[in-house]
């Protein structure tokens, strides 16, 4: 079967991208020809080692454009993107093709959807955030720090500045939606693939009722260690340092609990974060093989997310390492976690909640006793890249109509 899989980007930048790329690897590895359509370069050089074919347009990033004009023209409506998609849906076979779409909000742009929905091959879309319902893709309001409940684009979303920058900004972001709403982008998808059930549950009032879902968890590179030895560590927050991660949270719960919190990652947030929390300690931007070892050692995961987070791979991470995690409730982390067993929910946006929490996991024994939770339930069913893999097919042979053979992954209509 030959796989378009489109993204803006051809390189690792993110958990979304890290997600696109293993998968296309590995389908290539399967033998499917597969083929990655993206925006912004340098293209991962193990793509090409895996045999893949990559169309790469050596566009920006919206975000990295030098100038308004040009931001603007490829924001909007990325015309080059379109023409080279068409092209390529053009030379497939749609007997034997399906395009695959993981990203476009960051280069490629809604000029995308017209090709969707005249492409003959049937359209598989990857939902690793909430730009097909919500303008700023992410159903957060910037300016309060908080998760965002207005309907998108009704009176009281068009009324509110919810952007990180400026209120223009938002009415862009708003114009860009309806124009992604009316142009096909929406219509042209065969199926979505969720990633939790957080994320179906916010998207769906926003799709059209016909809409075919799958579920296809995102894969998690981890090994089995066995038990952590050793007396627990400090708590932990991985990731970036920008306010929707909820780092100020985790630094006043961990002054309100009476111990020291660690940061392993870096962004906006951070100088201000030094400046109010002398007492923390931050470890900066860290490696993969970093990352895996202060959460190996860590007493406890911290994720204080506040907004709709749709599968959070640290915390799959943490747990497959026999680390506890503390996770908010407004995220979709908390389904990875076992209340009370693997780890501990707390109220989003409350410094106290989780300073609670962090207090019941001061005990070493209790830290431990978690901890061993945390890695038997990981690994009775891992989310491996095979695992991720053998759902991608399914629905493919489902959508392509291939698939009568096989038992179908959960699917709601």
């Amino acid at each position: 079967m030959r796989i378009i899989l489109v993204a803006d980007h051809a390189y690792i930048n993110g958990g979304q991208a890290k997600v696109s790329l293993e998968s296309a690897i590995g389908l290539a590895r399967r033998g499917h020809e597969v083929v990655l359509f993206a925006a912004v370069g340098p293209a991962d050089p193990r793509l090409a080692e895996a045999g893949l074919r990559t169309v790469l347009l050596d566009q920006t990033d919206v975000t990295q454009a030098r100038s308004l004009a040009r931001f603007g023209v490829q924001w909007l409506w990325n015309g080059p993107a379109a023409a080279r998609l068409k092209a390529l849906v053009a030379e497939s076979d749609p007997r034997d093709t399906v395009v695959h779409v993981h990203a476009w909000a960051k280069a490629l742009s809604p000029s995308i959807g017209p090709v969707l929905r005249k492409s003959p091959a049937p359209v598989v879309y990857t939902a690793h955030e909430y730009y097909l319902a919500c303008p700023n893709g992410g159903f957060y309001d910037y300016p309060v720090a908080a998760t965002c409940h207005r309907v998108p684009n009704g009176p009281a979303c068009l009324a509110h500045n919810c952007d990180s920058r400026t209120y223009p900004r938002k009415l862009m972001r708003v114009a860009r939606h309806a124009l992604m709403r009316r142009t096909g982008l929406v219509q042209g998808i065969d199926a979505m693939i969720t990633i939790s059930r957080l994320q179906r549950e916010v998207l769906a009032p926003f799709l059209p009722a016909g809409t075919r879902y799958y579920d296809v968890p995102n894969p998690v590179d981890a090994e089995p260690l066995g038990h952590r030895a050793g007396p627990p560590g400090d708590f932990v927050f991985v990731g970036r340092l920008s306010p929707e991660k909820g780092p100020g949270i985790f630094a006043e719960a961990a002054r309100l609990a009476g111990v020291r919190a660690v940061f392993a990652g870096d962004g906006p947030a951070r100088a201000e974060l030094e400046a109010r929390y002398p007492e923390a300690r931050f470890l900066g931007w860290q490696s993969p093989d970093q990352v895996k070892a202060v959460l190996r050692g860590a007493r406890a995961l911290v994720f204080p997310s506040v907004w709709y987070e749709g599968q959070p791979l640290t915390v799959l991470e943490s747990l497959g390492l026999g680390t506890p995690v503390l996770v908010s409730d407004v995220c979709a982390g908390r389904e990875a976690v076992r209340h009370g067993e693997s780890g501990l929910w707390f109220r989003s946006n409350d410094p106290r909640s989780l300073a609670d929490a962090m207090a019941h996991l001061a005990n070493d024994a209790t830290a431990l006793r978690m901890g061993r939770a945390a890695y038997d339930l990981f690994w009775a069913d891992p989310p491996t890249l095979e695992r991720h893999l053998d759902g991608l097919e399914r629905v493919y042979r489902e959508v392509a109509g291939q698939g009568a053979q096989d038992r179908p992954l959960a699917l709601a209509v």
